[in-house]
């Protein structure tokens, strides 16, 4: 496992549009995420043991998202040839079990990936209601280990104030995790 830090994003970037099917039997856009106060695209897959460590605080931290108008999606764009935990039947059988309440979605070409600049699992990007990127950060200080009492909730934090102000923190810091699985 190689781990990777995210590198610094170019806040105010436009959200790149994707056409993507999703574990719920849909296919989704980007334009299906218009609207409101934000949109958190979070790149993450079955496998990792980052992702394993926040998957149940994240999907906290998404439903508690949704009250300020905040939608979330998540992207797996690992190459299931390689690791065939993240493949989409996987992806199926690993959402239901955890309960997601956002759209799963599979990027087999890598090609949203490689356009988000995307380098680990798990990635995010927050963007506001303008689809303008504002947080390019990590899910919060405990990286793979467990979270801390106390701990700061960096990524619930800044995806509420680009809810309720447009912008993101200015002091973000990069997020930690297994690099993507790209094809050869």
């Amino acid at each position: 496992m190689v781990s990777l830090i995210s590198p610094n994003a170019e806040f105010g970037q436009l959200a790149h549009d994707f056409d993507l099917p999703a574990t719920d039997g849909k296919r989704y856009s980007l334009t299906d995420f218009k609207g409101g106060n934000g949109l958190l695209v979070m790149f993450i897959c079955n496998h990792c043991p980052y992702v394993k460590a926040i998957r149940e605080r994240l999907v906290t931290t998404c439903k508690e998202l949704e009250a300020y108008g905040v939608h979330s999606v998540a992207i797996s764009p690992n190459d299931a040839a390689l690791y065939p935990e993240d493949d989409f039947e996987h992806m199926k059988a690993y959402a239901k079990a955890y309960g997601f309440h956002f759209p799963y979605l599979y990027d087999e070409t890598q090609a949203v990936a490689k356009a988000y600049g995307a380098v680990c699992t798990p990635d995010f990007f927050g963007y506001n209601g303008e689809m303008k990127l504002q947080y390019r950060g990590r899910f919060d200080a405990a990286g793979r280990g467990p979270e801390q009492p106390g701990m700061p909730r960096e990524l619930f934090e800044a995806m509420k104030m680009v809810a309720m102000t447009g912008d993101g923190p200015s002091e973000q810091v990069p997020s930690i995790g297994c690099s993507i699985k790209w094809r050869h």
